[in-house]
């Protein structure tokens, strides 16, 4: 029951973000709020949703890059549509429906249709591209539950997304490629002062956390998402900005997400890092005078299924901050988006940075993640949401062939590091010079941003 309410009170919140957003901001946002939608309503976890929303957003991205302007819109809807049916079987009549109601608003003729072509076109690359993954998900869990006394009892209860650090990254090398140093020792100061911290702060009956504090942890014990794009949202329903650059902004957001969580799992797995609630009640073992057991210490926020070290919230934030860094450089910012667990309550932020600290602090209050945890993981993220910047970066095709036939090079400025350079220069060291689309349905294209 208590699942089942928190899918409904989901479906609630994305309803209400839609609702409290202009009615229509462009093709691009208006089926990102669809997808995130019906993303919920499937009913899937974090990590599969994430990469779904990917999937989606990266087949938005390439359909519009293909289509021709006045086909934008149709392109948007005819990607989407397509990858949603295949990655959601559960919700094809809705998807169908709002596939057909978006169509009718929409003069018939040749746009209409090379749009339509060139979405189904796109979805189906980065379908194909995705599809490789498959053995990933089909490997039987080999998992082996820790035994200390044969006979004795041990919880039976599977561990979460194991398989995901065999994932294939968007813009990673590896899974590993940001995994960070081992945690801190238990003998060390770091370690007894983020345990008496998360302690103090992060229980369920503490006296030390306020109540928006303890609002705050009931905000982000959402991960799905809808609460993320909805701070991305903010960004790109700002005046004067097109669907072309919606779609590579989402394209980007996405991917640095799904990396990020792959990264994490890799991370987790690998040091395999004990929960505070764990460490808490064996405080007395741990070799450090400084920290003291708390025989019935319980988090305010139930415990995930997977390992402490590193953290998923704050590796997702890292990332989601890096893009949308790189995308408004030093320009105001008002962010906002909503969460189901705290039942549809609006959170904003005026910078990307406090947006970033809160959802690092809310896991210390949640009583799920030490501090050194979320400092560790915020960088993971944003490394790698600068990763998936210069990736995009590396991937834009030269708009007309007068730009690809000049050998001039294009000044540019990095907004990651707020430097102008010439093009050439600026983009990832790894990675070739920007390229226009072949005849032949831009190959290199696809290749430079993940697909292929």
């Amino acid at each position: 029951m208590k699942t089942l309410n928190r899918f409904m009170l989901a479906a609630t919140a994305v309803a209400a973000a839609a609702a409290a957003m202009p009615a229509r901001a462009d093709a691009v946002t208006d089926w990102n709020i669809k997808a995130g939608e019906f993303i919920t309503e499937a009913k899937l976890g974090t990590p599969p949703a994430t990469r779904v929303m990917a999937i989606v957003q990266t087949a938005v991205h390439g359909a519009v890059s293909q289509a021709p302007t006045a086909a934008h819109e149709a392109a948007v809807a005819a990607a989407s549509r397509f990858t949603l049916m295949a990655l959601l079987p559960t919700q094809q009549a809705a998807i169908e429906a709002a596939y057909k109601a978006a169509l009718a608003t929409m003069a018939d003729g040749p746009a209409k249709t090379a749009g339509i072509g060139a979405g189904e076109r796109a979805a189906a690359q980065v379908l194909a591209a995705r599809a490789k993954e498959a053995p990933v998900f089909t490997a039987p869990d080999a998992t082996r539950p820790h035994v200390g006394t044969p006979g004795a009892y041990v919880p039976t209860a599977a561990p979460a997304a194991t398989a995901w650090p065999n994932r294939t990254p968007w813009v990673m090398t590896s899974a590993s490629q940001f995994r960070p140093a081992a945690p801190p020792a238990l003998t060390s100061d770091t370690w007894a002062r983020d345990l008496e911290e998360i302690k103090a702060f992060g229980g369920r009956t503490s006296t030390r956390r306020s109540a928006e504090q303890t609002e705050i942890a009931r905000f982000w014990d959402y991960s799905m998402p809808p609460v993320y794009h909805g701070v991305v949202r903010s960004v790109a329903l700002t005046p004067g900005r097109d669907i072309a650059a919606n779609a590579r902004l989402f394209a980007t957001v996405a991917q640095a997400m799904d990396d990020a969580l792959i990264a994490v799992f890799d991370a987790k797995y690998h040091f395999n890092f004990w929960r505070p609630v764990t460490a808490i009640r064996n405080a007395d073992l741990d070799g450090n005078d400084a920290t003291t057991r708390d025989a019935t210490w319980l988090p305010l926020i139930d415990v995930p299924m997977h390992p402490e070290y590193p953290s998923g919230h704050s590796i997702l934030a890292g990332a989601v901050g890096a893009v949308l860094r790189a995308e408004v450089g030093t320009a105001p910012v008002k962010l906002a988006t909503t969460s189901p667990t705290a039942r549809g309550v609006t959170r904003q932020w005026t910078s990307i940075d406090d947006f970033v600290r809160e959802v690092a602090m809310a896991r210390i209050y949640g009583g799920l993640h030490f501090r050194f945890t979320n400092e560790v993981s915020v960088g993971m993220g944003r490394a790698i949401g600068e990763l998936a910047v210069r990736r995009q970066h590396a991937a834009r095709v030269q708009p007309t062939a007068e730009r690809a036939a000049d050998r001039t090079p294009e000044r540019t400025t990095d907004r990651t590091t707020d430097r102008t350079t010439d093009r050439a220069e600026s983009e990832h060291p790894l990675r070739p010079a920007s390229v226009a689309p072949t005849n032949d349905g831009q190959e290199e294209y696809w290749r430079h941003i993940g697909v292929g």
